[in-house]
C-alpha cells in the first residue's frame, strides 16, 4: 500500500495471497473470498469472509482485501471474527438457515428471518463492545433472494429482520444509515454479511434522482431497505467514498426491463450522480468515476461481454472492475453495480 493511502480495497487472485510475506498482512484488515466454493483455508488473524458466488471471466476465485495502516487487533465476539486498526473495523459472520423450534402459538420466525436476526445482533455486539459504534458499508448475501415462501419473498423477510434488528438496538433506520448491498446465492448457501465500521459518524449519500431505499412504498415489502445510496468515511481515511448496490432504478421504480444495455448504462448513470452528490458535499471535485473500483454483479454470464462494454465506455479501461454471477434483488433487475474509492488525488497501490 502506497505511504500516504490511508484506505485501499484490491483486487487479487487466491495465489496471489498464498506466497505473500507475513508483513504484507500487518495492514489487511479483511478479506472477502468469492468463488463457487469456500477456499478453506486461513490467514493467520485476518478474518475472511466466505461469498458463494463465481466470478465471471477465467478466474476460479477473486480475494477482495481491505487494507488500512496498522497496528491492528483482531479477535471473535460470537460467531463474528473481526479485525480492526484505529479509524476502522472489518467483520464478517456466517449464519446458516435453521428453523426454530415449533412451539404453539405465537409466530415462529422464518429460518432466514432467525439467521438475520442474529447474524445482526452479533455485528452490534462487536461494535458496541470495541467502540466502533457506526456501522459504515454492509454487503449481505443470501441464497434464493427473490425467491416466494409462505412467509412472503426472501428479499422481503431479510428487510424486515434487518430493519426490526436495527430497531431493536435503537439504531436510526433512515437517514443515517449505512451503505449497503443485498446479493443472491444459490439455494442451501448460509447467510454471510461482512461490514466496515468506524468510530465516528459517516456522511451520508443520497442520489437525487432516486427515492431514498428507506422511502420506499409498501409495494416494495412490509419494511424498507435500510441502507443509504452511499457513505462518506472519516478524513482520517482520505474520505473515502463507499457506493452502495446500484441498479437501473429511476424514483423507486426498474427502467429499460430486458434490456441489460440499457440497465448497464442506467446504474452507471446513478452512480456517476452519486459521485456528484459526494463531490458537493465534500466541497470540491475529489470523487471521478475512473478512479473507482467497481463490482458489478451480472444475473446472466452470457451477458458478460455486453455489460464489460458499457462498464468500459462510462469508467475506461484502466479502472479496476470485478464481475461476479449473481442474483439481484429485484427480479426484473439484470445488473447492479457498487464502487469504493479515496478519490481522484488519492494514489492506489
Amino acid at each position: 500500500m502506497h505511504e500516504q493511502c490511508a484506505f485501499e480495497v484490491q483486487y487479487l487472485g487466491l495465489p496471489e495471497l498464498a506466497g505473500r510475506a507475513e508483513s504484507w498482512w500487518d495492514d489487511v484488515l479483511g478479506v472477502a473470498h468469492f468463488s463457487a466454493s469456500p477456499a478453506g483455508r486461513s490467514f493467520g488473524s485476518v478474518p475472511v469472509a466466505e461469498v458463494l458466488i463465481s466470478p465471471l471471466g477465467d478466474a476460479a476465485g477473486v480475494c477482495e482485501v481491505w487494507r488500512t495502516p496498522g497496528p491492528m487487533r483482531s479477535g471473535r465476539v460470537g460467531a463474528v471474527h473481526y479485525r480492526a486498526g484505529r479509524h476502522l473495523l472489518f467483520g464478517c459472520v456466517t449464519v446458516p438457515e435453521i428453523a426454530a423450534p415449533h412451539r404453539n402459538g405465537g409466530d415462529v420466525p422464518s429460518p432466514l428471518r432467525r439467521a438475520t436476526t442474529q447474524a445482526y445482533a452479533g455485528i452490534f455486539s462487536v461494535l458496541d463492545s470495541l467502540g466502533y459504534p457506526h456501522l459504515m458499508r454492509v454487503w449481505n448475501y443470501l441464497s434464493d433472494i427473490t425467491a416466494d415462501t409462505a412467509e412472503g419473498e426472501r428479499y422481503w423477510q431479510f428487510n424486515s429482520a434487518r430493519q426490526l434488528s436495527f430497531r431493536a438496538r435503537n439504531r436510526p433506520v433512515a437517514d443515517n444509515v449505512p451503505a449497503a448491498s443485498a446479493l443472491g446465492t444459490r439455494s442451501g448457501n448460509p447467510l454471510v454479511i461482512y461490514f466496515l465500521a468506524s468510530p465516528g459518524a459517516a456522511k451520508p449519500i443520497e442520489n437525487p434522482r432516486q427515492v431514498s431505499a428507506f422511502d420506499y412504498p409498501a409495494r416494495y415489502g412490509p419494511h424498507s431497505p435500510t441502507f443509504s445510496r452511499a457513505t462518506l468515511l472519516d478524513q482520517h481515511l482520505g474520505c473515502p467514498l463507499l457506493v452502495s448496490g446500484t441498479a437501473s432504478i429511476v424514483g423507486h421504480e426498474t427502467v429499460h426491463t430486458d434490456d441489460v444495455v440499457a440497465q448497464t448504462r442506467e446504474s452507471l448513470t446513478n452512480i456517476s450522480l452519486v459521485i456528484d452528490e459526494a463531490n458537493r458535499v465534500v466541497g470540491h471535485r475529489q470523487y471521478a468515476p475512473e478512479s473507482l473500483a467497481y463490482k458489478v454483479y451480472v444475473r446472466h454470464s452470457g451477458d458478460l461481454a455486453a455489460v464489460t462494454a458499457e462498464v468500459h465506455r462510462a469508467v475506461g479501461h484502466a479502472a479496476l472492475v470485478t464481475y461476479l454471477q449473481a442474483d439481484v434483488c429485484r427480479r426484473d433487475l439484470l445488473v447492479e453495480i457498487e464502487a469504493t474509492g479515496a478519490g481522484a488525488d488519492r494514489q492506489r497501490a
